[in-house]
């Protein structure tokens, strides 16, 4: 499937897209680029969404399902570029690596889609049933599967293929994650005379030394819902000789299937209530974390950060003709789940679309100083997800 000519045409690619910045909120320069490359390697149509998701087309000749190639295409920030031996936004190529900032995480896997979707449509002249997209997602660095509702809004994908890195891997699911957010208010007043305030940090240590004892549950492949504090601010901030009369608490809660924003939140609340019973003076909220996100169109991202868990069965219709694909390049996959949280939040967790993990590298190499993707990662990524597609429209 990659003759050397489609090797070097999808390194190009590859180095095209690290070579333009594209820290979350400004990924309008990689959408030019990857829209660009839709164009040039046969794409039938594209668009941007009021997000700046960028998204790509290829219709078959029969009508049919249609999957979503989902990769983010924003990237966390190099605050210090003289720590780099390579150029972050250089696109150098070194010993068999293609160095930048993305190159892991994840720009080489949106390569690797864009490339495949190309060269699976020209090889079978369109002679399949359905609808190929594949989509440069933004903001997933900080907002993890929000401004994929544009996506699957627009298009309403059958099936969905998460470009993460999972070192060909193949993923069935993910935990989940949510900020829980626990607020204390108390009384002001000068620290020479703390009797007359009320202290609001020291309401919330009372809180903090209890929320340790809640029992989250556990379920066998996704193991722990993990509720560990993460944030501890309180005001007024400096606070010299004034007692604090705020405080907030911030918790990451990693979720498993099944889990709502109520039945999170639940033993949380019923906690903060038992405590108000025993102090008259305790005056606390339990919520979650809202996060809002300027995109570089000038749309608004807002929402509570509830990311869901979703996981599928090994012996899934889809689980299995993934699989059968990538060992039909020469993949021998490993069937298992990413320990991070991605975009299959939405469309698995929030939507129920069925979806799968597979992209190339390694998931340690994901924002680290000399941020690299092998070619050779980067080669079979673009074969599994050509012998994904090969698999799916031949059952």
């Amino acid at each position: 499937m990659l003759t050397n000519e489609r090797k070097e045409q999808l390194t190009k690619l590859c180095q095209e897209l690290l070579r333009n910045p594209s820290v979350s909120g400004e990924e309008d320069k990689v959408v030019e680029a990857i829209k660009k490359a839709f164009k040039e390697m046969g794409y039938d149509d594209c668009f941007v969404d009021a997000y700046g998701n960028v998204i790509g087309h290829i219709k078959g000749n029969k009508p049919g399902k249609s999957i979503l190639f989902d990769g983010h295409i924003d990237t966390v920030p190099v605050p210090d570029d003289s720590k780099w031996k390579h150029a972050p936004f250089g696109g150098e190529i070194e010993d068999g690596k293609i160095y930048g900032r993305g190159a892991s995480d994840m720009k080489g896997a949106v390569s690797a889609m864009i490339a495949a979707v190309s060269y699976f449509a020209e090889d079978t002249k369109k002679d399949f049933a359905g609808d190929l997209y594949v989509a440069g997602v933004v903001h997933e660095e900080i907002f993890e599967g929000i401004a994929a509702r544009k996506i699957s809004e627009a298009i309403n994908p059958d099936l969905v293929v998460i470009g993460e890195a999972s070192e060909l891997n193949l993923k069935r699911g993910q935990r989940g994650r949510a900020e829980v957010v626990i607020e204390t208010f108390g009384k002001p007043a000068h620290s020479a005379n703390p009797e007359k305030g009320i202290n609001a940090v020291y309401k919330m240590s009372k809180i903090i030394e209890k929320v340790q004892d809640i029992e989250t549950i556990e379920q066998p492949v996704l193991g722990k819902g993990i509720l560990v504090l993460t944030d501890i601010k309180s005001s007024p901030y400096p606070g010299a000789s004034v007692v604090p009369d705020y405080c907030k608490a911030t918790f990451d809660r990693r979720l498993l299937v099944g889990e709502t924003k109520e039945s999170v939140l639940a033993p949380v609340i019923a906690l903060v209530e038992e405590l108000k019973k025993q102090d008259p003076e305790l005056d606390a909220k339990v919520s979650y974390a809202i996060g809002k996100e300027r995109c570089f169109t000038g749309e608004v991202i807002e929402g509570e950060r509830f990311f869901p868990g979703w996981l599928y069965d090994e012996e899934d219709d889809f689980v299995q003709a993934a699989y059968k694909g990538l060992k039909d390049v020469g993949i021998n996959p490993e069937i298992a789940h990413y320990s991070f949280c991605t975009n299959g939040s939405h469309y698995a967790g929030e939507k129920g679309i069925k979806t799968i993990g597979f992209g190339p590298s390694k998931e340690n190499l994901a924002h680290t100083i000399d941020e690299y993707i092998e070619q050779e990662q980067l080669y079979k990524g673009a074969e599994g997800y050509y012998g994904i597609l090969k698999s799916v429209y031949s059952k």
